[in-house]
């Protein structure tokens, strides 16, 4: 083997070793992903890197992701040694890449092809459903009052709803938390009795969001 070869081969090795390295780095920084798309008692149905649904009961392993509890409401999942409770679609990413500024979060359709997940309102869980023909977030009076909302000191409005034109009140949300959304000096409107029956997740906040659809999911991503 001559000089020359030898060294081009070194070289070659050398080449092959970086580009193992890299890959193995972009390995290790890679997120694990996981979603919440069912939940019940003792189990919980979801999906890990955009792979397919999978039921995992209590103390189950799938993909480096364990099932630690469950129940209707939410599910406690150990991913890359961290533990992270989660609602029924939300999402969680975890790992050592870097710090993403823009917090996401993934709803998956119900039956009737609407996305109902669950909302912090002031730290309140409530239920709320994503309304793009909603010029704002709206919701009931005896939903505001559970969400310490002095909704009364707003500026009176009447809305005009299926029912006719009801009482309302505009406001503005301190805070409302979407998985690991949050937006804060939210407008809405609060309308007096029990209509809408959960919260309508109006343009008020969707403005604020980046959305995007792949067949039944829709992703979140905060603009700003």
């Amino acid at each position: 083997m001559t000089l020359h070869t030898l060294l081009r081969t070194n070289n070659i090795l050398r080449l092959n070793s970086l580009l193992l390295s890299m890959l193995l780095s972009n390995v290790c920084m890679a997120d694990t992903q996981v979603n919440i798309v069912g939940l019940f008692s003792e189990k919980a149905v979801v999906i890990i890197n955009g792979g397919k649904p999978k039921t995992l009961s209590v103390g189950q392993t799938s993909d480096g992701v364990k099932l630690l509890s469950a129940n209707s409401t939410s599910a406690t999942l150990l991913i890359e040694g961290k533990t992270k409770q989660l609602g029924m679609g939300q999402a969680a990413s975890v790992g050592g890449g870097s710090a993403n500024t823009n917090s996401s979060v993934t709803l998956y359709a119900n039956t009737d092809g609407h996305f109902i997940s669950d909302c912090q309102i002031n730290g309140v869980t409530l239920k709320f459903l994503l309304d793009t023909g909603a010029t704002s977030v709206a919701l009931n009076s005896g939903d505001a009052k559970y969400a310490n909302i002095d909704y009364k000191r707003g500026t009176p409005i009447q809305v005009n709803t299926a029912s006719g034109v009801v009482n309302a009140y505009h406001v503005t949300i301190a805070n409302l938390k979407i998985g690991s959304i949050t937006l804060s000096q939210v407008e809405a409107s609060v309308l007096e009795g029990g209509s809408p029956s959960i919260v309508l997740l109006g343009m008020s906040a969707l403005n604020r969001l980046d959305m995007k659809r792949q067949d039944i999911a829709m992703t979140l991503t905060k603009k700003y």
